[in-house]
């Protein structure tokens, strides 16, 4: 099989990617200056995590004094998908492509990333997702900066507003697929029946944010990994969708 091996190309690639992340991380910024983040610490977070959800839980659990048990419980729990995307691309790289170089192709491998190069019938190489992530990472870290320095500088009025873009984002990636899958329907509700009851149940409120965060992803998760666990074809159905 022949190998993509073109930095261009991945430029090329990666350039939707960049443009639709600036809007989110604009927003991601907006909302890390608010609740008490310097412009720096914002970026800094982007541009070693690019990870828009577990930057999300994350602000609120350091600005709140939670302790780094909590901070990494959480992010362990929120993007443990990526190990799994990391299995399956693994599958899709080319010979080009060594053990440095896929640690570091790990660490750019967003959702969106992961799905343009998996969608490519060829191989992948390294130069190819070395640009490939180079554009999507531009766009997130400057959308975060441009954000944080539009929170600094704009009205409060006109930042609060903006800031609602975030929760914008999250419905825009749970609704395809609960549309798609009942399962992942019911799992999120009762994710959220879970988080209602420790916001509002008079001991269960006293609980940290990071650690209901944890409990309430686990516990929706393991429930539906018990009810309605993947069948064996159904994971071979999704490696072969997956090249």
């Amino acid at each position: 099989m022949n190998e993509i091996n073109s930095f261009k190309k991945g430029i090329k690639a990666g350039l939707p990617i960049c443009i639709g992340y600036f809007p989110v991380s604009f927003a991601f910024g907006i909302f890390s200056v608010e609740n008490g983040l310097s412009i720096l610490q914002a970026v800094l977070i982007s541009l070693t995590n690019l990870t828009s959800a577990g930057q999300l839980a994350a602000v609120p659990i350091m600005v709140g004094g939670g302790t780094i048990i909590e901070l990494i419980l959480a992010q362990l729990v929120i993007n443990s998908r990526y190990s799994l995307m990391s299995i399956s691309l693994s599958q899709k790289l080319g010979k080009s492509v060594k053990m440095p170089h896929r640690f570091l192709i790990a660490f750019g491998n967003t959702d969106e990333i992961f799905a343009v190069a998996s969608s490519n019938k060829e191989k992948v190489g390294t130069k190819y997702m070395l640009g490939l992530i180079l554009t999507p990472v531009i766009g997130w870290v400057s959308g975060t900066l441009t954000g944080a320095v539009a929170g600094n500088i704009l009205p409060e009025v006109v930042t609060s507003a903006l800031g609602v873009a975030i929760y914008g984002m999250f419905i825009a990636i749970v609704v395809p697929v609960i549309k798609e899958e009942k399962n992942t329907a019911l799992c999120v509700g009762v994710a959220i029946i879970l988080s209602c009851i420790f916001y509002y149940a008079p001991v269960l409120k006293e609980i940290p944010t990071g650690f209901t965060v944890i409990i309430c992803a686990v516990v929706a998760s393991a429930l539906f990994a018990f009810i309605k666990p993947i069948t064996i074809e159904e994971i071979k159905n999704e490696v072969e969708n997956n090249g």
